[in-house]
């Protein structure tokens, strides 16, 4: 299963729910902080090179956040029976947790010395902060279109049978009803705060 929506939409959560259901190992950025050596292939992926998707999704049932998301064409095409979710958020929502999160990651000028940390911290900003947002994160209403151009792309690009937009605040029924999964008894996972944002990165700087 490919997830197609950008981080701050839900990701991490749909992430844990995807496991829940059985499509895991879910890849996530994560998956990039826990192994560094990933952030190679994905980089080059970002700079239009040839990459083996096949060897770099190896043991993962599923992806979704960046860097994945950014490369949600390649992936489809690649995988034409995956089904794709697009988690997706009031625009203006999702910038005041972007800006509160990734957009303050961005401004920190400090890059570990370790050159694997280091890696995985410049792979994001080259997907994200360039080539997602032509480095204007700042840029509120910019920020802002990209975002909806992007639902729009998405929304046009794959069939309506192949593709779920999903806000995960309705919870489990509309994803296990496109998925053909039963619903869970758990309460679906509310994960990534931003509190837990700021952990994760504390994290992936001490690895």
């Amino acid at each position: 299963m490919i997830g197609a929506g950008f981080g701050r939409t839900g990701t991490l959560s749909l992430k844990r729910a995807l496991e829940r259901l059985g499509l895991g190992p879910c890849h996530h950025m994560l998956e990039v902080f826990a192994h560094p050596a990933q952030a190679t292939p994905w980089r080059a992926a970002a700079a239009g090179e040839p990459v083996d998707w096949d060897a770099l999704l190896a043991g993962y049932g599923a992806a979704v956040d960046w860097p994945a998301c950014h490369f949600w064409r390649e992936l489809s095409q690649r995988y034409p029976a995956a089904k794709v979710v697009l988690t997706a958020r009031d625009a203006d929502a999702w910038y005041e947790s972007l800006s509160a999160t990734i957009g303050k990651f961005a401004d920190a000028q400090s890059l570990p010395p370790d050159p694997l940390k280091r890696g995985v911290l410049e792979m994001g900003r080259v997907v994200v902060m360039e080539r997602t947002f032509g480095g204007r994160i700042g840029d509120a209403a910019h920020a802002k279109a990209v975002y909806r151009r992007h639902v729009e792309a998405v929304m046009a690009g794959l069939p309506a049978d192949r593709l779920l937009v999903f806000d995960v605040a309705e919870g489990w029924a509309p994803l296990c009803r496109f998925l053909g999964r039963p619903i869970p008894e758990e309460p679906f996972p509310r994960s990534n705060s931003r509190e837990e944002f700021w952990q994760h990165v504390a994290g992936a700087r001490q690895l």
